[in-house]
């Protein structure tokens, strides 16, 4: 098997944009409360590596998972799904 096809992929918002070649992407999931079973939205910030520079803030983007690439940054993006309304 190839081990590129095992590599978890997230869909997140941009949301910084002001390193070079790097991007903070903010992901957010609902899951449930364990005792109360309520529905709490829960997100997590992760950085990624964007080698061009072609993500801005607030584009909705997939990111996949790779080797570190330094103290922080684990992810690069992979595609951009849709681009932020100005």
């Amino acid at each position: 098997m190839d081990n590129k096809n095992k590599r978890r992929q997230l869909i997140g918002t941009v949301y910084s944009d002001k390193m070079d070649k790097t991007i903070i992407v903010k992901v957010q999931k609902k899951e449930p409360h364990p005792i109360y079973r309520k529905y709490i939205n829960k997100s997590k910030k992760y950085y990624a590596q964007d080698t061009k520079n072609l993500c801005s803030k607030g584009d909705i983007v997939v990111i996949e998972e790779s080797k570190p690439l330094s103290k922080l940054k684990r992810w690069t993006v992979k595609k951009i799904q849709q681009k932020a309304v100005n």
